[in-house]
Formats: structure tokens, C-alpha cells, sequence
């Protein structure tokens, strides 16, 4: 290790760097472990906000309304010997459905 004062990075603020200047060794590698886990935690934040908002462009519908959850499926219900596709989420304990449309029966 070298006896001479390291070289700070130059996009340290000047107040930021004569504030480290100034601190005993305790509180430096204090604020190092802090630094390192704040790092840490803002990168994992980051890829978590990433992460969601590509599935939720990716996993979303073109043609699913806006009051429906991203989460829901496709389901197909008989109604009096007619077939009709509704929208189906659960909600808690509760099963929400939302109409879709008439199944087409050439499909």
C-alpha cells in the first residue's frame, strides 16, 4: 500500500472529497460499508422498476381495456348455447370477469 494521499475520483463534489479529507479512519470505512450497501440497494431498485415495466409492455395485451389487470386471462363462458370470451382476474378471494366478445365460430 502506498504512504502517499490516494487520488480521488474526479466526479466527487469538492465538498464531498475534503469532508473524506478530514474523517478518522472509522468514519471513513463506515461511510464505505454505507456507500457500498446504498450502491447495492439503488441498483437492485433500478433493475426491479426495469424488470417490472418490461413485463408489463411485454405481458400486456393490445387489446386488453384499461380496467383490466395485465394478470388477467382469456376465458370462455356458454350462455345459452352461445360462447362469449370475458376478461378473468382474481381479486383477493374474489374472481372478477369482464365481457370480451362473442367467440367467432369459424375459429
Amino acid at each position: 500500500m502506498s504512504h502517499e494521499l490516494p487520488t480521488p475520483p474526479t466526479n466527487l463534489p469538492t465538498e464531498i472529497v475534503n469532508t473524506l479529507n478530514e474523517s478518522d479512519p472509522k468514519r471513513l470505512r463506515d461511510v464505505a460499508t454505507y456507500a457500498e450497501a446504498l450502491a447495492e440497494h439503488k441498483e437492485r431498485e433500478t433493475r426491479l422498476k426495469e424488470s417490472a415495466d418490461k413485463e408489463e409492455v411485454e405481458e400486456r395485451p393490445d387489446d386488453l381495456p384499461d380496467e383490466v389487470p395485465a394478470k388477467a386471462t382469456i376465458t370462455v363462458k356458454e350462455i345459452n348455447d352461445n360462447r362469449y370470451y370475458y376478461w378473468q382476474w382474481r381479486e383477493g378471494d374474489t374472481v372478477k370477469s369482464q365481457y370480451k366478445g362473442p367467440v367467432d365460430p369459424d375459429e
